[in-house]
């Protein structure tokens, strides 16, 4: 009977060290959340409406309706406390009748070195598609600390574009 409940006490135990590794945000935890719900705080205000009907979670969702090639300017974070992790920038984004890609782009800022970005060329969505996270990542040393991070979506080509549920998320490095 005891070599039974050891086996099993074994089974539990490599069940759950196999599914806390199945989420690295653990490491290091959400920086901050960017609520979609209202056009506060989204620096471009122009061709931007609150969708409550389309959404991911929350009460709404940041709409945009795309005639041509734009740098949609979501965020900027002012100075954050990170430095020697992965800084990542995760966006849901749902399309519709999109004519080339859209992804997520990062620009960070150190004082006295200017500005450096990452961007999700790699991970794009296009045409029409459900609700689908992207996320990109910028890595920093030890002593890189950006005073501001703007959270910007790519759009190459037209169509409507829906974003929600915007995180920075530290992981370790």
């Amino acid at each position: 009977m005891i070599p039974k409940y050891r086996w099993l006490a074994a089974v539990v135990l490599l069940f759950g060290s196999i599914s806390s590794c199945s989420r690295p945000e653990t490491q290091g935890g959400v920086l901050a959340k960017f609520g979609c719900d209202s056009r506060e705080g989204v620096i471009q205000q122009v061709g931007v409406t609150v969708d409550n009907r389309i959404k991911k979670e929350g009460e709404g969702s940041l709409r945009f309706a795309v005639g041509e090639p734009a740098v949609l300017r979501l965020f900027e974070t002012g100075d954050i406390d990170i430095e020697n992790a992965v800084l990542v920038y995760q966006a849901n984004l749902r399309t519709e009748d999109v004519q080339g890609r859209v992804y997520l782009e990062m620009w960070c800022h150190f004082e006295g070195k200017g500005e450096f970005f990452s961007r999700g060329i790699d991970r794009t969505v296009s045409g029409t598609v459900k609700w689908t996270q992207l996320e990109i990542p910028f890595a920093l040393k030890s002593g890189e600390n950006p005073d501001n991070v703007k959270l910007n979506l790519v759009c190459e080509g037209s169509g409507t574009v829906w974003v929600d549920d915007i995180r920075m998320v530290k992981r370790a490095g």
